[in-house]
């Protein structure tokens, strides 16, 4: 799931009356009533139809490898409770291929038991089996072991990459292909890879991809998710329903380009919205998404909340999205759903289930919603053992140049690179180049520095070395790349080389911390009655009475992973918004219970605690963070007017020019937009020289900007002047907002003569593209607009 939208919310309603028979006839308790192996499903002219009747989806997404298969039942049950008759999943291929050719379809991998169990629940099944499936997930669902090729290409019809896909398809499809509704299971469409039209235009690929899944035995009908315009432009296929992700009121335009009476699919229709570390926790409202829920059935569209339970994303299987910077996610995967991360129905899931509830067979009622157990809290967690990094390094594998994770046959976690100093310097920058993602860098076991790729930090200036020095830089896997163009380069940890001012450093030996090993961990040279510096990993016990659910609380930690019991419960960060983890009841004991963690940034942590309720929404100040400064607002002269005008309703690039100027101050002002929505985006903006040639925008900085998302996700006006195409500047949309105009001022770092600008439209919609614009230069700062 990555598709962008504005949720469109009808203000009034025009009722179809076959839409409203067809939301009577179909009750969630009918699926129940279903007999096994009786029961037909095909995509008829304008409805889809379950036994030769109208049948209007009504689904929730739930991601079975985020949720312990112990509570599998019990999820599928709240969710059927509030009103829903069909489950959709994603399946990860990573899940169950973590080495190439050793597969497990056991425990939180059996797929086939979680869909027999929705089956007895009175669910239907929409299987979105990728093999790319975003979904914030890992390498959107990838192993990755698959990049050990450097060459491989994925998402394409490279043949290494299809036989493996095709490999995987085929044991899915032994797995799942007896549940299809052919064979008397509820499974009842499959999707064919996901939102490829935001990715690429390739039907060939595509078709090669649904020819896969047939050959892997799947024969229920198919469909496709994508955005609407050039993206389902891009994704759908001849013999595929395309489904409109994010599909409001322009769902019949959008999916009626192909199929002009429907029926109407929208795949993922967002209750809620996904994090990352360092943003603001997402909130959807609750009023907009009823009224839009109302709208859908009263207009005969089907559709699947995405998610109805987002679940966590344990261990190291977040993914991250790439929008002008890299934005990992956190281990939560709560996504402000229906239901919250323990399974546990929210105010939005009862208001959904009251609209709901009036959608169904007359004399029926919704299930009754399932108690809950109780979480827990323990108030005192003691660590009393400590094992240092650095004195449990064990064997290194040696290379005259840095290996990247996956040329070191290591898929997560962290490696360490140790290299010598040569020469003594006083004062030498130490670059990385292409780091991957979060590194700590320690001369003689002292940290010196930290690089966040966040910030696009690569490099930091070393003082007073000696010749001999040790040189030891601990990187983090902090998630491969899930969405966009960017997930082909997707390799880890040190990927290219590292200088010394001039000089290439060699003689490398890396140390492997995949911390997947509980064995090899239990082995570590633990030293009690102290707590170590980090990095360390930490031990401790605790006693509990009677295990229940509990969010550990790692408040006053730095940033890390807790393994417990055995079960790598995902990572912490002290900048939030998330500070709690989640710990599954059924992963503790009654009496004592292990709990292991490593950290990466604070010293001197000893006690922790574990609370009965989250802390998702905390946001603490990155230290890392270069910071942008005190905006303020600009006073806009009419004198310092260079250029206005209407620019053309096109995604290509676009050349205003006017008589040479000196100016170091640009600001840009978007008066409307082409399509009379609120909004302005804007992928690129090219300075251009007396020369004709673009001037390099490595010192920009932005001076001012009135509006730019932050809540969904991180469209900030920094990607203008990023060199990526397929990252924008985007106004807020998620939270209540201005209207134009739009202002952003740029700080060309120096005074420069230009002669122009360029201006490129966000490339994947045309939402917020530009037409009525003003065009200001100044060599001076702007005055404040209110001194």
């Amino acid at each position: 799931m990555k598709i962008k939208f504005i949720q469109s919310v009808s203000r009034f309603h025009w009722t179809c009356a076959c839409a409203l028979l067809l939301s009577a006839a179909i009750s969630s308790r009918a699926a129940e009533t279903m007999p096994v192996g009786t029961n037909t499903f095909v995509i008829g002219t304008n409805n889809f139809l379950l036994n030769g009747q109208p049948f209007l989806i009504k689904a929730g997404e739930i991601h079975p490898a985020r949720v312990p298969h112990e509570y599998w039942a019990d999820r599928l049950r709240m969710m059927h409770a509030m009103g829903l008759n069909t489950v959709s999943i994603y399946t990860f291929w990573n899940q169950f291929e973590t080495r190439q050719g050793e597969w497990n379809f056991t425990g939180d991998a059996d797929v086939a038991e979680f869909v027999r169990l929705a089956q007895k629940e009175g669910l239907w099944v929409i299987l979105r089996p990728g093999p790319y499936v975003c979904a914030e997930w890992e390498f959107g669902g990838y192993p990755w072991w698959l990049l050990k090729e450097h060459d491989l290409q994925v998402r394409s019809q490279d043949p290494r990459f299809l036989a493996a896909a095709g490999t995987y398809l085929k044991k899915l499809g032994e797995q799942l292909a007896p549940l299809q509704i052919t064979h008397g299971g509820p499974i009842i469409l499959a999707q064919v890879e996901n939102e490829y039209g935001s990715f690429g235009s390739d039907h060939v690929y595509m078709q090669k991809i649904m020819d896969l899944e047939r050959a892997a035995g799947f024969n229920v009908p198919f469909f496709t998710a994508d955005g609407g315009g050039n993206m389902m432009a891009s994704g759908h296929l001849p013999d595929a329903l395309p489904g409109l992700n994010g599909g409001g009121e322009n769902t019949m335009k959008e999916v009626g380009k192909y199929r002009p009476t429907g029926p109407w699919l929208v795949p993922e229709f967002y209750p809620g919205w996904l994090d990352h570390w360092g943003e603001p926790h997402a909130q959807i409202g609750i009023g907009g998404l009823v009224e839009e829920a109302e709208w859908k059935i009263n207009n005969n569209v089907s559709f699947c909340f995405y998610m109805v339970y987002g679940g966590t994303s344990f261990g190291f299987m977040n993914g991250a999205n790439y929008g002008g910077h890299f934005q990992p996610q956190p281990t939560s995967y709560d996504y402000n759903s229906p239901m919250d991360e323990t399974g546990r129905p929210t105010k939005k899931f009862f208001a959904l289930r009251e609209e709901l509830a009036k959608h169904i067979m007359p004399g029926e009622t919704l299930p009754d919603v399932p108690a809950m157990p109780a979480t827990i809290a323990i108030p005192t967690i003691a660590i009393t053992e400590s094992a240092s990094l650095f004195d449990n390094l064990g064997k290194p594998i040696r290379s005259e140049k840095p290996l990247s994770f996956e040329d070191l046959d290591q898929g997560y976690g962290y490696v360490l690179y140790r290299t010598h100093i040569a020469d003594a310097t006083t004062n030498a920058l130490l670059a990385i180049k292409e780091l991957c993602d979060f590194a700590t860098i320690y001369i003689d076991g002292k940290h010196v520095a930290t690089l966040d790729r966040r910030h696009h930090q690569d490099s930091v200036t070393l003082t007073n070395l000696s010749a001999g020095d040790t040189l030891d830089i601990l990187v983090e896997n902090g998630g491969r790349i899930n969405y966009g163009g960017q997930l082909r380069d997707n390799r880890k940890g040190i990927t290219e080389s590292v200088t010394l001012g001039d000089t290439v450093l060699t003689g490398w030996e890396m140390y492997k911390f995949p911390f997947d090993d509980s064995a090899k961990i239990s082995a570590l040279d633990f030293r009690s009655s102290s707590t170590l510096p980090a990095p360390a990993v930490h031990r401790g016990t605790f006693d509990v009475a009677a295990p229940g659910d509990t969010f550990l609380d790692l408040r006053g930690f730095g940033k890390g992973i807790v393994i417990v019991n055995g079960h790598n419960l995902g990572r912490y960060w002290y900048i939030g918004p998330q500070q709690t983890l989640y710990c599954p009841g059924v992963w503790l004991k009654k009496g004592s219970n292990e709990i292991v963690i490593f950290e990466q940034l604070q010293d001197g942590t000893n006690t922790l605690s574990a609370l009965a309720t989250p802390v998702l929404d905390q946001l603490k100040k990155d230290q890392n963070a270069p910071g942008r400064g005190k905006m303020i607002e600009p006073k806009i002269e009419a004198a310092d007017l260079i250029q206005s005008g209407t620019l053309a309703d096109s995604g290509d690039l676009q050349t205003i020019t006017f008589p040479q100027k000196s100016a170091r101050y640009i600001c840009l002002q978007a008066l409307s937009s082409q399509n009379d929505d609120d909004f302005t985006t804007l992928a690129e903006l090219k300075a251009v020289n007396a020369a004709g040639k673009n001037i390099p925008s490595k010192n920009w900085k932005v001076i001012y900007v009135d509006s730019e998302e932050n809540f969904a996700e991180g469209d900030p006006a920094e990607n203008v002047f990023d060199g990526h195409a397929n990252t924008y500047w985007h106004t807020l949309w998620s939270a209540p907002h201005t209207v134009h105009p739009h202002t952003l001022v740029i700080d060309l770092g120096a005074v420069r003569d230009l002669t122009g600008i360029k201006l490129l439209p966000r490339q994947d919609s045309d939402h917020g593209r530009i037409k009525d614009y003003r065009l200001y230069l100044r060599e001076q700062a702007f005055a404040p607009a209110h001194p």
